[in-house]
């Protein structure tokens, strides 16, 4: 797990509002284990969907495999720690759990059991996105009342 470098765009500088949770210059080790498994399960995810509609059970002539795209958007925002990025995602992997509860109820054989993965992935990355989020509030709000309680 690596932490994010002091002088990150994401986490901000040493000047700005400790009470933003965007800005502040290095994140905990529950928020990196947090954003550790969002990331290492939206990876999955991407390999999971490309394999599944090219090689491993493809629908069609494997056009389905675009579904796989939309995911790339959110990589670069989880790997610099983007609050921003982990909201918004926590709502688009709904999709992704929806399309696999739908295919694991309607398929057989190995599309089922793929579609199964799907669904736990995407409840993985909304888990992981929700928990991240819920610390990076958690720890500004902390520093806001420890800055409001040493201001004069």
């Amino acid at each position: 797990m690596s932490k994010p470098p002091s002088n990150s765009p994401a986490l901000g500088t040493t000047s700005a509002s400790l009470s933003d949770p965007v800005l502040r210059t290095q994140a905990s080790r529950r928020e990196a284990l947090s954003r550790s498994l969002a990331l290492g399960a939206l990876i999955a995810l991407f390999v999971l969907c490309l394999a599944w509609e090219l090689y491993l059970a493809p629908t069609g002539s494997g056009t389905l495999a675009i579904k796989a795209f939309p995911l790339l958007v959110p990589m670069l925002g989880l790997w610099r720690y983007r609050l921003y990025t982990f909201r918004w995602l926590s709502l688009m992997i709904w999709l992704y759990f929806a399309e696999g509860a739908v295919r694991a109820t309607s398929e057989s054989g190995l599309g089922a059991g793929l579609a199964a993965l799907e669904v736990l992935l995407s409840v993985v990355i909304f888990c992981a996105c929700a928990l991240h989020v819920r610390l990076r509030l958690a720890a500004a709000k902390q520093a806001a009342a420890v800055q409001e309680g040493s201001a004069p």
